[in-house]
Formats: C-alpha cells, sequence, structure tokens
C-alpha cells in the first residue's frame, strides 16, 4: 500500500523499476555463485560426515579443538593482566615509563606472530647456557609455553592499545570529578574510569579475541598438535583433501560461536545506554 502525502493528501506515485546495470548483474551473479558454493559445501560435509576419514579421525579434531581453547584462553588472560600496565605506561607524562611502553607495543604490533614464536622458541636454544643458569631453560625448550609466552606477548601489545584508546575517550570530568571528591588515583582509575574504558573496547577485544583464535594455527608449525596441527598430521597420514575442509569449518563454527556469545554480553552489558 502506498501512503499519501500528509501535506497535500495525494498518493505519492510508485518508485520507477530499477535498472539493471552492470554492477547489479554482477552482484547477483556473484551472490548465486556464493549461494552455489554454500551448498555444494553443504552437501558435501553431508555426504561425508560417516566416511571413513571422519570416523578415523574425529576424536584428533576434538583433542586439538580443546588445545586450541587453552592455548588462545591462556594467552588471552595473561595478555590481559600485561596490558593493564602497559596502557598506563603508554599514557604516562614520564618517558622513562612511556618510551619502553611505546617500543614494546610497537614491536609486537608491527612483526607477524609467526616470527615472535619463531624468535622465541628457535632462538631460546642460542641462550641455553644462560637460561639454565638461571633455571629457565625448563620453560623455554617447551613448546607449549613457548607459544603460550609469544602469543600473551603478543596479544597483550594489542590489548594494551584498545584499552589505552578507550581510557581516554573517557572524559576527563571523570578525573576531575574523583579528584574534587577526594578520590585517590588508583580508587579512580580502577573503580571508575577502567570500567566505563572496558565498555568502550568491547567490541574491540572481541575482535581480538577472533584474531587470536584465527591465529592460533600458528601453534601447529613447533610441533603442537592444536586443531590445525591434528589437521597437518591427518592429511599427512591420509592424504585426504577434506581434513582441511574439516579444519575450516571447525574454525568458522568457533568463531561464530564466539560472536554470538559476545553479541550477548555485549548487549547485556550495555542496556542501560539504549534509549
Amino acid at each position: 500500500m502506498i501512503a499519501a502525502n500528509p501535506e497535500t493528501g495525494q498518493i505519492r506515485p510508485p518508485a520507477p523499476p530499477r535498472a539493471w546495470t552492470n554492477i547489479r548483474i554482477f552482484g547477483h551473479v556473484l551472490m548465486a555463485l556464493w549461494i552455489i558454493s554454500g551448498a555444494s559445501l553443504l552437501y558435501f560435509l553431508g555426504s561425508n560426515v560417516a566416511s571413513t576419514f571422519v570416523e578415523k579421525y574425529w576424536l584428533k579434531y576434538v583433542d586439538g579443538f580443546l588445545v586450541t581453547l587453552q592455548i588462545v584462553g591462556l594467552s588471552l588472560l595473561v595478555g590481559a593482566l600485561l596490558s593493564i600496565p602497559v596502557a598506563l605506561a603508554r599514557n604516562s607524562t614520564w618517558k622513562i615509563f612511556s618510551w619502553p611502553a611505546y617500543g614494546y607495543v610497537y614491536f609486537f604490533r608491527g612483526t607477524p606472530l609467526l616470527a615472535q614464536t619463531f624468535l622465541i622458541y628457535y632462538g631460546a636454544g642460542t641462550f641455553r647456557p644462560e637460561l639454565e643458569a638461571v633455571g629457565l631453560w625448563g620453560f623455554f625448550r617447551e613448546a607449549w609455553y613457548c607459544v603460550i609466552f609469544a602469543f600473551s606477548l603478543n596479544t597483550a601489545a594489542y590489548q594494551a592499545e584498545i584499552l589505552r584508546g578507550a581510557i581516554l575517550n573517557v572524559p576527563k570530568g571523570q578525573w576531575e570529578g574523583a579528584e574534587a571528591l577526594g578520590i585517590s588515583t588508583p580508587v579512580t582509575f580502577f573503580k571508575i574510569i577502567l570500567p566505563q574504558a572496558l565498555m568502550v573496547a568491547l567490541r574491540p577485544y572481541g575482535n581480538e579475541i577472533i584474531l587470536m583464535i584465527k591465529g592460533s594455527a600458528i601453534a601447529s608449525i613447533i610441533t603442537i598438535y592444536d586443531l590445525m596441527g591434528e589437521t597437518r598430521r591427518a592429511y599427512s597420514r591420509s592424504y585426504d583433501f577434506q581434513a582441511y575442509i574439516w579444519a575450516a569449518v571447525a574454525y568458522l563454527l568457533i568463531v561464530e560461536t564466539l560472536r554470538r556469545i559476545w553479541d550477548k554480553i555485549e548487549a547485556r552489558l550495555t542496556r542501560h545506554l539504549k534509549r
């Protein structure tokens, strides 16, 4: 039904039909290809869900899935703890704190996570005598600990920048009001500023978690049998390309599930901001 113009009372004429331009045709063709690809993938997965490959390796995929969650969870937790002092140092007016923090963030955000992992895992062997002298060689000779260490340092740099930007987004009046009430700086930061900053940083934090899940596949290169590690082992024994298809589907399910959970958490925590 076409609504009438409230001022003149006349019925609005129908909109002219859209012309079939080259861009519109290309968009429809591209969408059709995506639909066909998705339907083909679903058909392939459905027809192979009871295949010999799935029966033989699905438990290995579950084990790798759990290892991936452990790596990502521990790295994000340690990185979150490290990001708070780094963010505070970045915002400090004292160059003795801000410059090292800037260098740390600049290095870990500017170099690939793969290079950082290799640098820690393979580079630690160069300093084996020194590490043995201080009792740290047992830590750096294990691939698991090196992965957690490298991933934690990497995500801490990103989380520190997210948190720093969120802190700067909090109005300065919050600090001034707390100072006028005689509230100490640590209490002001942890009780007033930080909760508001975390509210602003919810969406970027969610993006960082998703990036860490996808980046965790790097752990498989240094003998960690996470989801991608188990996928590589399954392929090396079967030479069946569906090994990587199932891995891609597993990562997609992880990311999509996390995205939906994070959206609900964000909606719950910011419900008082909606009008």
